[in-house]
């Protein structure tokens, strides 16, 4: 029974490591979605003249979970309710930003960049969208380097704490 308990102490901290390892490899991965899903609006908006709400619905299919979501509840918020495209930005942001691995710094990018949806010219709008893939650069050059220096620490920790534990306790 003593090692069956030891095993199981052994196995939750492993699988503690590897979660919190996974989480600092969806964070860049996410970036880049995002990145790419601002970059399709763009060229939505600018080249295609293309209304926001419909923008939004294709870059809900575009997109992969969670980031989809975003853009669905945007859209949706657009058609259905009579808000603004700022409010309706933020508000699918809250909704959806827990279930990302995105941090507090590209929050606050998004939710500035939402400030801005649908209240100027097409030329700035381009220029707010610049704005703010050139701050989420800056955001996965630092989700890479969390990446690369934490990721196997974490593993290694997850598995190392458990075998103490396990000592310890023994």
């Amino acid at each position: 029974m003593k090692w069956f308990g030891a095993l199981l102490i052994l196995a939750a901290s492993t699988w503690l490591g590897f979660a919190a390892a996974r989480v600092l490899h969806e964070r860049p991965r996410q970036l880049r979605q995002l990145k790419a899903a601002l970059r399709a609006l763009e060229a939505e908006v600018m080249y295609g003249h293309t209304p926001l709400a419909d923008a939004a619905m294709h870059l809900a299919r575009q997109t992969a979970a969670p980031l989809s979501e975003l853009f669905e509840r945007f859209a949706a918020a657009l058609c259905t309710e009579e808000t603004s495209a700022a409010e309706a930005w933020e508000k699918s942001l809250r909704a959806v930003w827990g279930k990302t691995a995105l941090k507090q710094g590209e929050f606050e990018v998004m939710k500035q960049f939402g400030a801005t949806l649908g209240q100027y010219d097409r030329l700035t709008q381009q220029r707010q969208i610049a704005l703010a893939l050139a701050h989420l650069e800056r955001e996965e050059a630092e989700a890479l380097d969390n990446q690369a220096r934490y990721a196997k620490m974490a593993k290694s920790l997850g598995v190392l704490a458990g075998l103490l534990l396990v000592i310890l306790l023994m």
